[in-house]
């Protein structure tokens, strides 16, 4: 096995995780802080790739298409909170539905085409895979590090005003945030916007440093999305206790999953597996906060018994 081939895939795999860790926080503020089972984002991931091309490609600048691309990302949150708190469709078939309908509006962005294409040489890009290798400061890695900083930093202030811990005490506990005169509803459509704004944010980059956008590229992103939540949630779940540093952690876990996922694959697992090895190691993940309870359990009633 070449080791050198390894290295050399392995800053194009951090730089895949740092775009799908902007992603992960989006499904963490729905997963975690809203206690809201959110599937819109296979659809909005998908949206704000083609968004982003398709403005860049028209002339737009690439810092005002990666805003539309939230904008437009948090208006399709909006669609998912409106199915659930105004129309009372579970959450979970709420974004089943909006994400079914995305699926036409990214064909309809992209005019009927399922791909298009961003061509570095012709186009300003933010990121783009063919820096991922210089030491630049154009390497997608760099700028992605500071885009995520001031983003984690914008979201640790955001989460401490009023309006911030509203939001967290909705996901809390509702019924306890509305004795206290707390709008539920209002803070369950804001966090869907807000979710769905940042994954549509990481579509947009996405498109970038890949050079395309494809109305499929959005297709198992909760998966990933929630791989990276767990695995930062395993890994520093007892040293992160500030709410910046769990954001962090979130990035960190799509790194720690994209890394793993290049060594598997430098170790010979065929491409066509990779699904199914997500899927396993995500349930991986998952299951390993159970058994900690239950090894803690054990052990707390073999204590027990001996006193």
């Amino acid at each position: 096995m070449d080791l050198l081939k390894l290295f050399n895939a392995l800053p194009g795999a951090a730089a895949q995780g740092l775009i799908w860790g902007l992603m992960a926080i989006g499904v963490y503020i729905t997963y975690r802080i809203l206690d809201v089972a959110d599937l819109t984002v296979d659809g909005s991931m998908a949206t704000g790739g083609a968004i982003a091309a398709v403005l860049i490609m028209s002339g737009c600048n690439v810092w005002l298409a990666i805003l539309v691309a939230f904008i437009v990302g948090m208006a399709a949150g909006l669609v998912t909170g409106l199915f659930h708190t105004f129309m009372g469709i579970p959450a979970i078939l709420s974004g089943i539905l909006t994400q079914l309908g995305l699926y036409s509006i990214n064909l309809r962005i992209m005019g009927g085409k399922a791909n298009v294409a961003v061509n570095p040489n012709k186009y300003t890009l933010l990121v783009s895979l063919r820096n991922v290798r210089s030491l630049t400061l154009g390497n997608p890695i760099f700028v992605l590090i500071l885009f995520t900083a001031a983003l984690i930093l914008t979201l640790y202030w955001f989460f401490g005003t009023e309006l911030g811990c509203s939001l967290r005490a909705t996901g809390a506990n509702q019924r306890m945030a509305r004795a206290q005169g707390i709008n539920t509803s209002r803070n369950v459509l804001l966090g869907l916007m807000l979710s769905n704004g940042l994954v549509a944010l990481s579509g947009a980059l996405l498109a970038q440093y890949q050079g395309f956008a494809d109305v499929n590229s959005g297709r198992g992103a909760i998966v990933i999305g929630l791989a990276a939540v767990i695995i930062g949630e395993v890994f520093f779940g007892k040293v992160f206790i500030n709410f910046g540093l769990k954001l962090t952690a979130v990035s960190i876990g799509a790194i720690v999953y994209y890394l793993v996922i290049q060594v598997v694959l430098w170790l010979g697992l065929n491409a066509n597996d990779l699904k199914l090895l997500t899927a396993l190691v995500v349930s991986i993940f998952l299951a390993v906060p159970f058994w900690r309870g239950k090894l803690a359990g054990k052990r707390t009633g073999k204590g027990e018994n001996h006193a």
